[in-house]
C-alpha cells in the first residue's frame, strides 16, 4: 500500500482541507493518507478550537486513515522546526510522499528555492542577522534576505510573502535536510487565502475565517456551507457540550494569573521570552481587562502576533526553554485514530518501523509525550473557566477506530 503524508491542524476541519486531502491520493497515487496532526495547542500559539480527538473524528470520516500526533514541542515550534518534526514523523511512517497545499501550486518553484538558498546559505543567513539587528522581525528579515538572493537569478521562485508557501519551503528543507526518500508534491490553494473572512458565495473558506466567524457572533448554522458534514457535527457536539469554543479569549483569566504569579525573573525561564519582554508581560497584563486588549499593548514592530502568542503558549503550560528545546527528532510515533484501510496499512509496516508506535500512554515514560500530557491537563483547565464538563482525558483515550 502506497502512503500520502499531510501535515495538518485542522482547527476545523473544512472543504478546502477535503479538498487536500482528496487531491493529495489523487495526484500521488496513494491508497493511503497519513495526517500529522498538532494537539492541543497550535503553531500559531493558540488553543484549538476543538481538541484533538474531535478533530480526529473530522478527519477521519472525510478521507484521512490515520491521524497521529505531533507533539507539543514541534507544533507549537517556528516553522522550521514544525516543518522538521511532522516530516521526520512521516518518513518514520514510510509515507512515499509529501502533499503540502500552497498558493504556488506546483512543485519546481519550491526545488528551485530550495537550492538557490542551500547554495547561498552563508549570504541568507547574514542578511537575516543583519536586519534582525537593525529591528525587523524574524519572518520580515527573511523574506528580505531571500528578495536579495533570487534577485540574481532568471529561475522561478515561490513567493515566501504567501504563508502556506513558507511552510511548504520548510517541508521541502526539511525533507532534504533528513534526506527522506518521500518525494514531495503540491497541490494548489483554492478559493480562499490563508487569512480571508469568509464568502458567502463560496463553499471554500480558510480555517481562520471559519474561526473569526465564529469567535465574531455568527452562529454554527451560518458556517455550515465552509464545512463537511462530520465537521458540523463534531463541531455541534463540543458547542452542546461545552458551550463555547477553546480561545484564548475564553482561557484570558487563567492566561492572566499564569503571568502575574511570576516575577520578571522567573518570566525569563519559559520558551520564546527574551529581550526585556517579562517586563512588558507582567506590566499589560496586570492593566487587561481582556485577551484583545493585553495582546494590542503587547504587540510591536518586533515581534510577531503569532511570535508572541507561542510565547505565551509555553508560559501557559509552563514549559521552559529547557524543556522545549530538549530534542529536534521524535521519539515515538503516537496514533490519534485510523479507518480499516489504516489499520491495514499499520499491520503491514509496524515491523519495519524505526519509532515506537504508542497507541495508549499509560504504560509509556517519555520527557516528550509526558508534555503532551502536560499540555492536555492545561489545555482542560483553561476549558474549565466556562465548561465544567472534562475533556477526554490522554489516559483514557485509546486511538479512535473507524
Amino acid at each position: 500500500m502506497q502512503a500520502v503524508g499531510i501535515v495538518v491542524e485542522y482547527n476545523p476541519f473544512h472543504n478546502g482541507h477535503l479538498h487536500h486531502v482528496t487531491e493529495a491520493k489523487k495526484t500521488t497515487h496513494s491508497e493511503v493518507a497519513i495526517a500529522v496532526m498538532s494537539g492541543q495547542f497550535l503553531q500559531r500559539g493558540e488553543p484549538a478550537l476543538v481538541d484533538k480527538w474531535h478533530r480526529t473524528k473530522m478527519a477521519l470520516a472525510s478521507g484521512v486513515d490515520i491521524v497521529i500526533e505531533l507533539p507539543y514541542i514541534f507544533s507549537t515550534a517556528q516553522a522550521s522546526l514544525f516543518a522538521s518534526g511532522a516530516i521526520q514523523l512521516l518518513e518514520a511512517m514510510k509515507c512515499t510522499h509529501l502533499a503540502f497545499g500552497s498558493e504556488q501550486g506546483t512543485i519546481t518553484p519550491f526545488l528551485n528555492t530550495y537550492e538557490v538558498i542551500e547554495k547561498n546559505r552563508d549570504d541568507y543567513n547574514a542578511i537575516i542577522k543583519e536586519h534582525v539587528q537593525q529591528g525587523k522581525s524574524y519572518p520580515q528579515a527573511l523574506f528580505i534576505a531571500y528578495e536579495q538572493l533570487t534577485q540574481l537569478y532568471k529561475n522561478t521562485y515561490i513567493d515566501l510573502a504567501q504563508p502556506n508557501n513558507i511552510l511548504g519551503f520548510h517541508y521541502v528543507e526539511a525533507i532534504k535536510a533528513h534526506k527522506c526518500k518521500m518525494q514531495p508534491a503540491t497541490i494548489q490553494r483554492i478559493a480562499a487565502g490563508y487569512h480571508d473572512a469568509i464568502d458567502a458565495a463560496s463553499s471554500i473558506a480558510s480555517a481562520t475565517g471559519i474561526r473569526q466567524a465564529l469567535f465574531g457572533g455568527q452562529n454554527l448554522q451560518q458556517v455550515t456551507q465552509f464545512l463537511p458534514k462530520s465537521s458540523v457535527e463534531q463541531l455541534a457536539i463540543w458547542q452542546q457540550t461545552h458551550g463555547q469554543f477553546a480561545s484564548w479569549e475564553n482561557f484570558w483569566p487563567l492566561l492572566k494569573y499564569a503571568i502575574l504569579r511570576h516575577t520578571p525573573q522567573q518570566l525569563k525561564a519559559y520558551a520564546d521570552v527574551t529581550e526585556g519582554l517579562e517586563n512588558s508581560l507582567i506590566k499589560h497584563a496586570a492593566a487587561s481587562n481582556s485577551y484583545a486588549e493585553f495582546m494590542n499593548a503587547l504587540k510591536s514592530k518586533r515581534y510577531t502576533w503569532t511570535r508572541l502568542q507561542r510565547m505565551i503558549t509555553h508560559i501557559f503550560t509552563g514549559i521552559t526553554k529547557e524543556q522545549l528545546h530538549q530534542t529536534t527528532t521524535p521519539s515515538y510515533i503516537r496514533i490519534l485514530g485510523m479507518t480499516k484501510e489504516g489499520q491495514a496499512y499499520i499491520s503491514s509496516i509496524k515491523k519495519s518501523l524505526t519509532l515506537p508506535l504508542i497507541s495508549r500512554v499509560g504504560a509509556v515514560s517519555d520527557p516528550v509525550l509526558s508534555l503532551d500530557l502536560h499540555a492536555t491537563q492545561m489545555y482542560q483547565q483553561g476549558m474549565a473557566q466556562f465548561s465544567r464538563i472534562k475533556i477526554d482525558e490522554d489516559y483514557k483515550s485509546p486511538p479512535i477506530r473507524v
